[in-house]
């Protein structure tokens, strides 16, 4: 079983309110085969509210991940946080087919949170990566001189010398 210290045992707990905290790194990533980040330090809240026909499970996460930027290949380390809300009910057999309710046979006396957590970190993290350097204007890198190099370069001073077809047209727009 996958990371075995996210499995919650919840037969010897009370009804109500349960608190867990998790501190994640990169091992945990890699135990999923998922080598995009160069490292993680992320620090998971799960509040477990137990009931007796079901279990509630609220998380709530934030840290950083350490990724390369998309367009200069910079590692850099990326803010991101993420919360997501679990309902366990119990049934004849396991059953994840819902994003937000598992159900997990009578006899189980524990919940494995591994998967939804790392579904969860993963999907939180933003689809395009670009350094904050690169953003503000102050990252100086080789790539992105080169990018500058080969940019298209707009010309200014040809901006008067209009096209006559297009000038009709354009005074359309400003008579109302």
């Amino acid at each position: 079983m996958k990371q075995k210290e996210f499995s919650i045992p919840f037969s010897g707990l009370k009804q109500g309110k349960h608190e867990f905290d998790y501190n994640i790194d990169n091992t945990f990533f890699e135990s999923f085969g998922y080598n995009e980040f160069n490292d993680a330090s992320l620090e998971l809240h799960v509040v477990l509210n137990k009931m007796s026909t079901m279990l509630e499970l609220e998380m709530q996460t934030e840290g950083t991940v350490n990724v390369d930027c998309d367009t200069t290949s910079e590692p850099y380390d990326q803010e991101i946080s993420g919360s997501m809300e679990l309902v366990v009910k119990f049934g004849d057999e396991f059953n994840d087919e819902n994003d937000e309710i598992i159900i997990i046979p009578h006899r189980e006396h524990q919940v494995n949170i591994a998967q939804y957590v790392y579904e969860m970190l993963v999907l939180a993290v933003p689809q395009k990566r670009i350094h904050p350097g690169v953003l503000d204007g102050t990252l100086q890198s080789e790539v992105l001189d080169r990018l500058a190099e080969l940019s298209p370069k707009e010309e200014k001073d040809n901006r008067e010398d209009s096209d006559p077809r297009w000038d009709e047209l354009k005074k359309l727009q400003t008579d109302k």
